[in-house]
């Protein structure tokens, strides 16, 4: 594998804790080499070896996965365990190690408890930093992240895992760290993520800011995706996946449901999404609410438009009044972009239709193309919430393609460049 970087026309990226694949995909759009990725859930792997493997006929892009590594799903302990030997030979050869350790303790979504064991995974990424030394590292997270919480386990001190996190990288990276709001690269979502990108110490002639050259690349980038404006509305982002419009059919994939019919895009959004994918788009597939839940989903689209509270928890007035606990259902708004998509289908009412989103609907707010599709179960519970992956989680817990595009793009221009740069001076001082 070549290490010159100025010549080189791929640059190469593993993915840790990879999920379904958003961040993959987008790097990959992006003109990115994936190397292998790593993913324990069964259900999240699936879809990601049905979408970016070679063995599926499907694929529109590919890991350069090592024959070494059995194609399958992996925890990174395991890697860091068993497979050690063979991750270990691409030491000092990887050009970025990225990946977004679960967040489910630090999410404002969830219950913030900062002793979730998932929470503990952010070491053993850092162990496989130690072993891998790639040129940079790509962390994502959520906001929460950032917060200050008293770590119980450590006699209830102050623990603030993105500052830990940046201490950690920095005695051999520079590490540069954003919150970026995603409806601004084109996502339908207000998504709020944090960022932490660490260069390798004397890898690059610059002490620049990447994310500076990421923003300064972002209007340019919505330009060539034909977004001619931001933030992206809901209705604009799927509009044409209404049952109104297309009709239902019984689901192809799972007896005793049904499906939506659809028909075409009709926005340049999504025409954007659908490009080439056609008709036959997969993930459909509708809840089954019954006649109560319809009703009283028609009832609570009418009275959220009608006082102006869209995208936005139901009071406790209006929850007292259905009789509802869950304090986190929200109808959409269709002229805006969606709240941040989570694992719940129930979070999110349809701004129209009286039902829960269906996992297309969900990708297409998350930036999924309706080509890429999505296996295993739909949805999970109880215990094993903190145990599987399913259709929903995955589009939930994923990067946005888009976004991963975004900041894939730019940082080709910028490591390349700064690589030329360093490498030309080495030249020009040796001669």
């Amino acid at each position: 594998m070549s290490r010159n970087v100025a010549v080189s026309n791929h640059l190469t990226f593993v993915d840790v804790f990879a999920g379904c694949g958003g961040l993959s995909l987008g790097l990959m759009q992006a003109g990115w080499s994936g190397l292998f990725a790593i993913e324990r859930d069964e259900n999240a792997f699936a879809t990601l070896s049905a979408n970016l493997m070679s063995t599926s006929r499907s694929s529109r892009f590919s890991f350069d996965w090592p024959k070494s590594l059995p194609q399958t799903a992996h925890g990174i302990d395991d890697i860091l365990g068993r497979y050690r030997a063979t991750v270990g030979q691409y030491a000092d050869r990887i050009d970025m190690l990225v990946g977004g350790p679960p967040c489910q303790g630090f999410s404002t979504a969830g219950r913030r408890d900062p002793n979730d064991p998932r929470n503990r995974l952010v070491r053993s990424y850092l162990q496989l930093v130690d072993l891998l030394r790639p040129r940079v590292v790509l962390i994502e997270n959520v906001r929460g992240i950032t917060a200050d919480f008293a770590d119980a386990g450590n006699g209830s001190r102050t623990r603030n895992y993105a500052a830990w996190l940046k201490t950690s990288l920095a005695t051999d990276y520079e590490v540069f760290t954003k919150i970026i709001d995603t409806s601004t690269f084109g996502v339908p979502q207000r998504r709020q993520r944090f960022f932490i990108i660490a260069m390798k110490k004397g890898a690059f002639n610059t002490h620049a800011c990447p994310f500076e050259h990421i923003e300064s690349r972002r209007l340019q980038f919505l330009e060539s995706k034909t977004i001619r404006s931001t933030p992206v509305s809901v209705r604009s982002a799927i509009s044409d996946l209404e049952v109104t419009t297309n009709g239902k059919a019984p689901s192809r994939d799972t007896v005793g449901f049904e499906e939506i019919l659809y028909k075409g895009p009709r926005t340049a959004f999504q025409r954007l999404m659908n490009n080439g994918a056609g008709p036959g788009i997969t993930d459909t597939r509708l809840a089954r609410h019954n006649d109560v839940i319809t009703t009283r989903f028609k009832k609570i689209i009418a009275l959220c438009h009608s006082s102006g509270r869209l995208n936005v928890s139901l009071s406790p007035e209006v929850r007292e009044s259905f009789g509802l606990k869950k304090r986190a259902i929200r109808v959409l708004d269709p002229d805006m972009p969606s709240p941040t998509v989570t694992s719940m289908p129930d979070d999110l009412i349809h701004y129209k239709e009286p039902r829960c989103l269906t996992v297309r609907e969900n990708a297409r707010l998350q930036s999924f193309p309706d080509w890429f599709e999505f296996k295993g179960k739909y949805t999970t519970g109880g215990e094993r919430r903190k145990k599987e992956v399913p259709r929903f989680t995955q589009v939930a817990n994923a990067v946005p393609p888009l976004v991963a595009e975004a900041i894939g793009g730019a940082l080709l221009e910028f490591m390349r460049f700064h690589a030329f740069v360093r490498s030309a001076k080495r030249l020009s001082r040796a001669s």
